[in-house]
């Protein structure tokens, strides 16, 4: 069962074509011109419109671009509904992005075949859009659902963080491999949670190690803030999930965090059969640097000036100075993010 909206502001238009599409077991609302479809659509998501062009206040044309323009709407099939039997109508609802055309009065057989070809569209690009986000991120499968595949990159200022588990060989030579599998799930399920719930996107796992963007691909100018944030957020449920570890006698981690920010080239990398979304440049090897500083500094978050000069003043620092990091020529000034007690 489909959950159907009719626009239309003809009421025997409206009920003669809902008798005929509940008659196959869908739900149908109605609206009587564009203005009201909008509101309802977000109120309350459905599966297909079915839309007429000729309408008071907000006619179809107008409704589709509306629908087109709004990045939750745009992909919602719509079948345009029109006695204008004109091929410029139809060409250009075709191109502003509607799924399907039907002439008025609409015949019931032409009707039942255009809704279940388009919903049977939708099926499979939700399907597609669920495989996009079992191997990436979600504002990555969007962006690939908007915008199509092409290998490429274009410069961005984002923030890069890394992350990795302090110790983690010599913990997984003590372990069975399934604890081990076990306690990295249950490590990424934490780390994801908490850069997620910031707008930052996993985009690379090594073993213990992950990688994460903030400010791409979906551009944000508080970045940095969020970036620290997450960090934050990343202590604190390993503190917790360290404290159900050894109320149970298992192993506790600890894991050290580098984040970096600045102009990156960020995009597509890969071949036209395997493909990841990434960024090069300078921030992203200071980022990977300051990580592995943590361990020196015996500190847990570590980030440079950039990202320093762009925190909210909530977020508190301790300035370690100009650092040489390990095989880079420059100096870099250091900060870690005081943590709370």
């Amino acid at each position: 069962m489909s959950d159907l909206l009719v626009v239309d502001d003809n009421r025997v238009n409206r009920l003669l074509i809902a008798r005929t599409l509940e008659q196959l077991g869908h739900r149908v609302t109605f609206a009587e011109n564009g203005r009201q479809a909008l509101d309802a659509l977000r109120a309350r998501p459905v599966d297909l419109v079915l839309l007429d062009i000729e309408m008071p206040e907000m006619n179809g044309y107008e409704t589709l671009d509306a629908l087109q323009g709004d990045a939750k709407l745009r992909d919602l099939p719509v079948v345009m509904m029109s006695s204008v039997e004109e091929v410029d109508s139809v060409a250009r609802c075709i191109e502003a992005g509607a799924e399907d055309y039907l002439f008025k009065p609409v015949n019931p057989v032409l009707l039942r075949a255009r809704v279940a070809a388009s919903l049977e569209k939708k099926r499979l690009r939700d399907q597609q859009r669920e495989l996009f986000r079992k191997f990436a991120t979600a504002e990555v499968a969007e962006e690939l659902m908007a915008t199509g595949f092409t290998l490429g990159g274009k410069h961005v200022d984002a923030t890069v963080m890394f992350c990795d588990i302090r110790g983690f060989t010599g913990l997984a030579e003590s372990l069975l491999p399934a604890e081990t599998i076990e306690l990295l799930n249950s490590y990424y399920t934490l780390m994801f949670d908490a850069i997620e719930s910031q707008g930052g996107v996993v985009n690379q796992i090594v073993g213990d190690g992950l990688m994460a963007l903030f400010g791409a691909p979906v551009a944000r100018e508080d970045h940095r803030t969020h970036a620290v944030q997450a960090a934050l957020d990343m202590l604190d449920l390993i503190a917790g999930f360290g404290r159900d570890q050894a109320a149970r006698g298992k192993p506790v981690i600890k894991i050290g965090i580098g984040i970096a920010s600045g102009r990156v080239i960020a995009g597509y990398t890969g071949t036209e059969r395997r493909v990841t979304y990434t960024c090069v440049g300078d921030t992203v090897v200071v980022g990977a640097h300051l990580e592995q500083h943590t361990k020196v500094l015996d500190r847990p978050i570590l980030i440079d000036e950039t990202t320093r000069a762009g925190l909210a003043s909530t977020i508190a620092v301790e300035d370690h100075g100009m650092v040489q990091l390990k095989t880079r020529s420059q100096l870099v000034h250091v900060y870690s993010v005081v943590t709370p007690r």
